[in-house]
């Protein structure tokens, strides 16, 4: 019965000590949140194209359509750009696509 009481008027003290503040809006938040997801590098944050979509489109024809989509959404992320059709065409998406190569000195993006 003791221990009930202690433990009521801690609580009582914690609630009673504790300041809150009704000034923060979460609208106020939402800007805050998102400079810093950008800032540490979330690229799928700072994409303004759809990249799964595209790459999906470019790769259908492809002989390996997974493997195709996982590099092409890789090149989507970094250079915010997929060619049009399903082959070929890649100078319209300029050096960063075209230049973009593997370990292996091949062209990563299809």
């Amino acid at each position: 019965m003791a221990a009930r009481v202690l433990l009521l008027l801690g609580v009582l003290l914690l609630c009673l000590t504790t300041q809150v503040s009704s000034d923060l809006k979460i609208e106020d938040e939402i800007p805050r949140l998102n400079q810093e997801a950008v800032r540490v590098g979330s690229r799928r944050l700072m994409q303004e194209i759809d990249c799964d979509g595209l790459c999906k489109q470019r790769c259908s024809a492809h002989s390996r359509p997974n493997r195709c989509a996982r590099a092409c959404g890789t090149c989507c992320v970094r250079c915010k750009c997929v060619p049009p059709g399903t082959s070929g065409n890649r100078e319209v998406c300029g050096k960063c696509y075209t230049d973009m190569t593997t370990h292996g000195n091949r062209t990563k993006c299809p």
